[in-house]
């Protein structure tokens, strides 16, 4: 399951012509990795987390594709993706904010459900963020090759930026499947759309830094390729 996952995000990525393509691009990465360690015996429970990781990319996959209703969170990430001004950090960060603050706490409840236990698949929710975590890095050396100070940025502390961002939002998201596991169907759809809401004030935090970052980004975004197909070829690692 994981392997046509990975496969069908990619696909995503590459019929993308703007921003729209980085996330996905940067997501088949990781279930990609997820898909090896799973070949490899890493994991505890291979099947389960075949399941877990497919269900999770699946929260994406269907409200790209208007399976769903499509969520404000993932809506602020795709209204934006022409706008020049922001770098593509800050495009990938809009996706992974909507897909580990509002698509995990999902995936992982219905996981806990399915196990009869939330706390039996907690191991299997911190390897999905360990795998992201590391896969981040591989991506910040592939876009290296398109934007050259990709690694000196990381050096200086934007890699550490993004992995506190991480997991402050991994243990968030946590939080939220534990209130998600415990409620009825009506309970959480309430939930969700305050979620929801809540998810979308942080994409919007992200496309407005304070001034002094916001002039920062102004002057990076001048020296950044404008060329989607070669930054989505780059966070696939073809480039």
């Amino acid at each position: 399951m994981i392997r046509e996952t990975a496969a069908e995000l990619r696909d995503i990525a590459e019929s993308c012509t703007d921003a729209a393509g980085y996330f996905p691009a940067l997501y088949s990465r990781v279930t990609s990795q997820v898909a090896g360690s799973i070949d490899n015996s890493v994991f505890a429970d291979g099947e389960r987390m075949n399941v877990l990781a497919t269900n999770f990319a699946e929260h994406y996959v269907q409200a790209w594709r208007n399976v769903i209703e499509r969520p404000r969170c993932w809506q602020a990430s795709w209204d934006v993706v022409g706008d020049d001004r922001l770098l593509i950090v800050q495009h990938l960060l809009l996706g992974i904010n909507a897909h580990v603050n509002y698509d995990l706490p999902q995936a992982t409840a219905e996981a806990g459900r399915r196990a009869g236990d939330l706390s039996s698949v907690r191991g299997d929710f911190d390897a999905i963020n360990d795998v992201l975590t590391t896969t981040s890095g591989l991506v910040l050396r592939d876009l290296d090759h398109v934007v050259r100070w990709a690694n000196e940025i990381a050096a200086l502390g934007g890699g550490t930026v993004f992995n506190f961002s991480l997991q402050v939002a991994r243990d968030r998201a946590w939080q939220a499947a534990e209130r998600l596991y415990a409620m009825d169907d009506d309970a959480q759809r309430a939930y969700l759309e305050e979620l929801d809401e809540a998810v979308s004030v942080v994409a919007y935090l992200v496309t407005r830094p304070s001034l002094p970052v916001e002039i920062l980004v102004r002057v990076a975004r001048r020296f950044e390729p404008h060329d989607a197909r070669r930054v989505i070829a780059a966070l696939l690692g073809t480039a």
